[in-house]
């Protein structure tokens, strides 16, 4: 990842983020792929992997457990994305750290 990939490597990481909250499992796993594709250095392998296993319990039908959120806010790490994740678990009701 390079400066210019910066700005869509945060809007597939955020896309995905919103399509997990909405519970559209495919279009999360969509922007993980695109986010796969551009993170050519791995600074979000592990933000993958946690999303990837929240997606499977959408896929499930069963609500994403409250600490896979904390895990998804973990390796997001501080900014944007730390954020949003804290928005999105407070729509869903998860209580705040």
């Amino acid at each position: 990842m390079d400066g210019h990939d910066q700005p869509e490597v945060l809007h597939a990481a955020e896309t995905a983020l919103r399509a997990l909250a909405d519970g559209r499992a495919p279009d999360a796993r969509r922007a993980l792929r695109r986010l796969d594709d551009l993170d050519r250095v791995g600074m979000f392998t592990d933000f993958r992997e946690v999303v990837e296993t929240a997606v499977g319990h959408v896929e499930a039908g069963n609500p994403i457990p409250p600490m896979t959120w904390d895990l998804i806010a973990q390796a997001a790490g501080p900014g944007p994305l730390s954020i949003l994740v804290e928005d999105l678990k407070a729509e869903a009701g998860i209580p705040l750290d």
